[in-house]
């Protein structure tokens, strides 16, 4: 009867069953371990293309959630300027509810008045009444000119008496006539 070896008598290292073949001498070992490991496995080649898939998959969700988010936001902005027009709105709409801003605007846009009232239109330069585009210039911006002094017109006056204006010679083979003389 064979007895078997007690866990506790085993060599660290060495399993307790092994088959003959596989035992082998130092050198199959050495062969065994010297031999180049695969640099790529088909466990490695299976999980990186599931990686490649999930990359793909979440960065088109991704994208698609950005786009998303960007067009909520145009959204919100677009509803915020709205809200505000809104505002604005109603208030006028309480505006013409008003008889004086009614009255104020029927004067302003069609130049109504009221009886007894004298209406008066602005023309410009060639008799064409100003229209609304049109503005007045404000007078205090523009540079008054000073009256001249009435002793510069009479010195200017001397001036001219004194030195007349001299008229060019007729050629000599012109006839004069009695009224060019």
């Amino acid at each position: 009867m064979a007895t078997r070896p007690s866990p506790s008598s085993r060599r660290p290292g060495r399993p307790g069953r092994t088959r003959p073949a596989a035992r082998g001498t130092a050198r199959a070992r050495s062969q065994v371990a010297e031999q180049p490991r695969a640099r790529y496995t088909n466990r490695m080649l299976i999980l990186l293309v599931v990686f490649a898939v999930l990359l793909v998959s979440y960065a088109s969700s991704m994208r698609a959630y950005l786009d998303q988010r960007r067009h909520i936001s145009d959204l919100q902005a677009q509803i915020a300027s709205s809200q505000k027009e809104i505002g604005a709105l109603e208030k006028e709409k309480k505006r013409w509810k008003d008889s004086a801003y009614v009255e104020a605007q029927a004067r302003l846009r069609f130049g109504w008045v009221l009886p007894g009232e004298t209406a008066y239109q602005v023309l410009d330069r060639n008799g064409q009444p100003l229209t609304r585009r049109d503005r007045l210039t404000d007078p205090s911006t523009i540079d008054p000119q000073p009256p001249e002094a009435w002793w510069g017109r009479a010195a200017t006056s001397l001036d001219a008496a004194d030195h007349p204006e001299k008229y060019a010679e007729p050629d000599p083979g012109t006839k004069l006539t009695p009224q060019d003389k």
